[in-house]
This record gives C-alpha cells, sequence and structure tokens, in this order.
C-alpha cells in the first residue's frame, strides 16, 4: 500500500510540474498528489511529490530556501528572460571574467526584483503572462527576495554557470537578465536546474525512467513519511489522550521551558505526525495551538 509522504523526483526537460504530478499519481495508483514548488517545463531537477495526507505539507515547504545551477547566456536578451523567448537585444561586447565575478558578488544579500511579465502572477484577475502573450504590458511592482549564496563556476564566454541558494519566490531568470544588465551586455537564462529544496536534494532524487522501472513495493520504499518531512521543526510525542485533543482541534498545555512563544513544531503520536503546532502564551501558561492537523497512518487504515 502507498502511503502518505513526499517522493523526490529528477524531472528530466520537457515535462511540466503538473504532468510529472499525473504521471507518479497513474504510476502509484494514488488519488491526491501535489508539488511543493513549481518548475518550468524546460528546468529539471528536484520537486517534491506529496502524497495523501502530505498534499497538507505544502504550505510549509513552499518556505524552504531553494539551490539552483543556471546557465547565463551573456550578450542576448530576450522577452520572456529565458531560453523560451524571442531575442530582443544584443551585444557583442562581453565582460571580462573578472568583472562577471565582482558583478554577482553584489547581488548577495536581500535584493529587490521586478518579476517578469512572463509569469504566474495576477493582475487585476489574469496572469501575467495572460497580458504578456497579448503584447500588453504593466508596472510590476517590485519584491524584496534574498540571495544567501551566489558563486560563478564556470565563465566560458558567452555562457556563464552560477549557482545560487535564494528565498522562495526569486526569479532565477531576473536574476539573469538583471545580471546581464550589471554588466552592461544583457543576459538570459540559458539553462536551469534545481539541486535542493530546504534539506532535500536531489541526488537523493528517483528520475522518471526509475519510477517506471520499480515495483510498487520498492517505490513506497522510496516515500518519506511525514513526520520526516519537516526536520527543520522540533518533534514532540504526545501520549493517545493529548493526540486526541490535538486532532479535534483544540489546543494542549505544555509548560515546558524549551519552547519559544511562536515557535512551531511537529507533534507526533505512535511515531506518525499528527499536527503541526504553534507555541502560544508564556511560562507556564504555554500551549501547543494546531495549525494543522493530519490523519495518521492508524487513521488512514
Amino acid at each position: 500500500m502507498i502511503n502518505s509522504g513526499i517522493l523526490l523526483i529528477d524531472k528530466p526537460a520537457g515535462p511540466s510540474s503538473f504532468e510529472v504530478v499525473r504521471r507518479v499519481r497513474r504510476a502509484l495508483k494514488v488519488r491526491k498528489a501535489g508539488h511543493g514548488g513549481t518548475l518550468d517545463p524546460f528546468a529539471t531537477g528536484l520537486l517534491l511529490l506529496c502524497l495523501g495526507e502530505a498534499t497538507k505539507l505544502v504550505p510549509f515547504l513552499m518556505p524552504e530556501p531553494k539551490t539552483y545551477r543556471a546557465v547565463v547566456k551573456l550578450g542576448e536578451e530576450t522577452d520572456t528572460q529565458d531560453l523560451t523567448g524571442e531575442v530582443v537585444a544584443r551585444s557583442d561586447e562581453l565582460p571580462e571574467p573578472e568583472q562577471i565575478y565582482e558583478a554577482a558578488a553584489r547581488f548577495v544579500g536581500e535584493i529587490e526584483q521586478i518579476p517578469p511579465m512572463y509569469s504566474a502572477l495576477h493582475h487585476h484577475g489574469e496572469r501575467l503572462y495572460q497580458l504578456a502573450r497579448r503584447g500588453e504590458t504593466v508596472a510590476v511592482k517590485p519584491r524584496k527576495v534574498v540571495i544567501y549564496r551566489l558563486e560563478v563556476q564556470e565563465a566560458a564566454l558567452p555562457l556563464v554557470t552560477i549557482e545560487v541558494t535564494c528565498s522562495p519566490g526569486t526569479y532565477i531568470r531576473t536574476l539573469a537578465a538583471d545580471l546581464g544588465r550589471a554588466l552592461g551586455c544583457g543576459a538570459h537564462l540559458a539553462a536551469l536546474r534545481r539541486l535542493a529544496v530546504g534539506p532535500f536534494a536531489v541526488e537523493e532524487a528517483l528520475t522518471l525512467e526509475t519510477l517506471r522501472e520499480l515495483c510498487r513495493e520498492e517505490l513506497a520504499s522510496r516515500i518519506i513519511p511525514p513526520a520526516d518531512c519537516l526536520p527543520g521543526l522540533r518533534a514532540l510525542e504526545v501520549d493517545p489522550e493529548e493526540a486526541e485533543r490535538l486532532g479535534h482541534g483544540q489546543t494542549l498545555p505544555w509548560p515546558e521551558n524549551n519552547l519559544s512563544p511562536g515557535e512551531r513544531v511537529r507533534v507526533l503520536a505512535g511515531g506518525d505526525l499528527l499536527a503541526v503546532a504553534e507555541v502560544r502564551g508564556e511560562a507556564e501558561r504555554k500551549v501547543l495551538a494546531p495549525v494543522r492537523v493530519f490523519a495518521t497512518v492508524s487513521s488512514e487504515r
């Protein structure tokens, strides 16, 4: 039986993230499945597939930092900021490698990005890409993102390979275009591979080819149980009476002094994930308030 959890998939170039979800759902014969952050069809790499009750984990996975390897092509700008668009500007004057390293270093930290017109953001009820396809442009407000790390791995002009760890909501193609503008030659994103999402790495992921080769029992063994899907949150074990109370959405007194108000924790019952809860109150009046309650393995049977 395929239970709830996360399956790590190494997405190939070509299919959309939704298509990958569809293929996995069909292979595993599960009804509920979703992903923890989309990848464009041309992009490859780590896709978190959330199955069953683990689809409720998506809001807790989305804030995780993400790491990418990107290939930036200098000297060409496109209307989509990536390889799928039409070239709108060219330059033969490319920078020296030293200039590229210096410019890239200036993007580390909190920066402002203007999301691209070819994006899924909404404007007055319509997606921006729908407006862009009609040739319309609107003023898009800049937003702050954080680049935790940006390393130039290779400068084989006109191609520059970078590795980036960033906050959610960061557009790597916009980062590529902004780098090109900072260098005065323009640029677009030529290739993209997601290497990690939070604690999960692409090296642990299955390819779609392997997915087809494994039997359902082997696939089930590769599914990360919900209790292990949020390792960044402290785990607390509760007894059956406490589990029933939390399972019905009630707060649970928890006077332990090692918890901080506002902290979120994993609440386990019999080793299974029962809830994500938030610590509220002070000192002896601290309680665990359930943010999201999950059906445990025993209740799914």
